[in-house]
């Protein structure tokens, strides 16, 4: 399902969508709540409506799983398209400019394609299955770093934050010690294209759903990084995530397993 043109087709897909976030940037936005801390807005809902289109186009065969038109508790077809078209929707309602559009194929359960589009950087993260990882056309690669003396390990918070509070806080006393700097940028899919490109060495978050992670799952993988559940053991979407430079990984399983897991429910943009 593959191909070299396939891939172009919908990078350059994606970087369009990202007109649509920079037109509204600027102006006021229609913001409902989902949640009491979920936000959606009329950005959400276009771009995604405008990739479903154009990429729908591409593979008419290819269901999708899109964050504002899923229902509830869906998972991923065999052959779908895994979008969230505004991730950090925070971000972007108070503009912050790490705001990612998230992209990926999904076909016979692993990740084919993935593209993290953040508009208002102008950056463009793509990657392929056994075909590299690249940000603007450059190859990039994770981290050297070794030891978390060494590290920027970012995080995120998950919507029910107050129920979670104390797993959260728990987690954030075991690393903020130890790591040179925890960083919290509110939008899933550039913290993994960090992690990606060696801005970041790791990233853990909980209650995570698949769009948040699916291409940024891809982009660490094949920019030479790992990605596992919390206690070392093969991802899949539901479980709490970590991902690496692959350096970091063992002593932060170490750290986590300290903690009891927790299974997905959601996340704040």
């Amino acid at each position: 399902m593959l191909t070299a043109r396939l891939m172009q087709d919908v990078v350059d897909v994606v970087r369009e969508s990202g007109a649509i976030i920079r037109r509204q940037w600027e102006k006021t936005h229609a913001v409902r709540h989902k949640g009491s801390i979920d936000l959606v807005t009329e950005t959400d809902v276009a771009v995604e409506a405008f990739l479903k289109e154009r990429l729908g186009a591409l593979l008419p065969e290819a269901d999708f799983l899109a964050e504002e038109s899923c229902a509830a508790g869906a998972g991923p077809s065999p052959l779908c398209w895994i979008i969230d078209p505004v991730d950090g929707t925070t971000n972007f309602v108070h503009r912050i400019p790490q705001v990612g559009t998230s992209v990926a194929l999904w076909e016979d359960g692993q990740v084919r394609l993935g593209v993290v589009n953040v508009p208002m950087m102008d950056e463009c993260y793509w990657a392929g299955l056994g075909l590299g990882a690249f940000c603007n056309g450059a190859p990039i690669h994770v981290s050297a770093a070794a030891t978390l003396e060494d590290a920027v390990v970012a995080t995120g918070f998950p919507y029910a934050i107050a129920e979670r509070l104390d797993e959260v806080l728990a987690r954030l006393a075991l690393v903020l010690p130890r790591a040179q700097g925890v960083r919290r940028l509110g939008a899933a899919s550039v913290d993994l294209a960090y992690v990606a490109s060696g801005r970041q060495d790791a990233f853990y978050e909980m209650l995570l759903k698949p769009w948040d992670v699916a291409a940024g799952w891809l982009l660490v993988e094949e920019a030479g990084g790992r990605v596992s559940s919390l206690d070392g053991g093969p991802y899949a979407f539901g479980n709490e995530i970590l991902a690496s430079n692959g350096h970091l990984h063992g002593g932060l399983e170490r750290l986590f397993t300290r903690i009891e897991p927790v299974r997905a429910q959601g996340r704040p943009a």
